[in-house]
């Protein structure tokens, strides 16, 4: 999935290129940079979540 800060760094990366403003184009490449940091934060976490609930289901089932 793609989020919010890797479109936006995406689209000013390009808008540095088109323009020659080398400035604009690391900025862009920055925000994209922490919005796939972000995306890989979120699906560690997802995952993190998933096996914690996999392990207390298996709990719960073997208490009964």
């Amino acid at each position: 999935m793609v989020n919010k800060e890797q479109v936006e760094g995406k689209a000013t990366e390009a808008k540095g290129k088109i323009t020659g403003d080398d400035s604009e184009e690391l900025k862009g490449k920055v925000k994209k940079k922490y919005g796939d940091a972000k995306e890989k934060a979120k699906d560690l976490a997802d995952d993190a979540a998933s096996k914690v609930n996999d392990t207390l289901d298996k709990k719960d089932k073997e208490d009964q």
